[in-house]
């Protein structure tokens, strides 16, 4: 199984959005407090639109509470700061548990604990130059899409069958 992990989210919008992704690859979602808002925030609820029901998810009250669950699972942190890119990695067993670690909006990941776990560190190249980060929600699906791809997209419907029998 896959997880998106958030470390200490503070705009519901991105949450919801994430929350959203999460239901539809089937991936389970891990908040790690603090929280910038509340879960019942209107914009979390709003951007997570009627999907809340579905969303599998966990809040861990600090990040040394969330690594005591991964158990066996492989770690991943993205961050801009890593030197190796996210479709640089094989992702392609889909029965592997998976932990994938975003950083906080404003300030990333803990600096201390990236230089502790650079191993575990992939990327999304970007341009540095003109573009300090990428949005939160879009750099979810986009590492989240990649390893899917390479799974396969297990347990994902691929075909067009819901938008023909809406055509009928």
């Amino acid at each position: 199984m896959n997880h998106i992990v958030l470390f200490e989210p503070s705009m519901p919008a991105n949450t919801g959005n994430i929350a959203r992704t999460a239901t539809a690859i089937n991936a389970k979602l891990h908040l790690i407090r603090p929280l910038g808002f509340d879960l019942d925030d209107k914009k979390v609820i709003r951007a997570g639109l009627d999907y809340w029901p579905h969303v599998d998810l966990t809040v861990h009250n600090s990040l040394p509470d969330f690594l005591k669950t991964i158990g066996d699972g492989e770690l991943f942190l993205v961050s801009k700061y890593s030197k190796k890119d996210y479709d640089q990695v094989d992702f392609s067993d889909p029965n592997k548990e998976r932990f994938f670690l975003f950083g906080n909006e404003a300030f990333g990941l803990p600096e201390t604990f990236m230089r502790k776990n650079p191993e575990k560190a992939i990327r999304i190249p970007q341009n540095d130059e003109h573009v300090r980060s990428l949005n939160l929600s879009n750099s979810v699906a986009i590492v989240l899409y990649e390893v899917l791809r390479q799974q396969n997209f297990p347990d994902m419907q691929r075909s067009h069958h819901y938008l023909q029998d809406k055509l009928k």
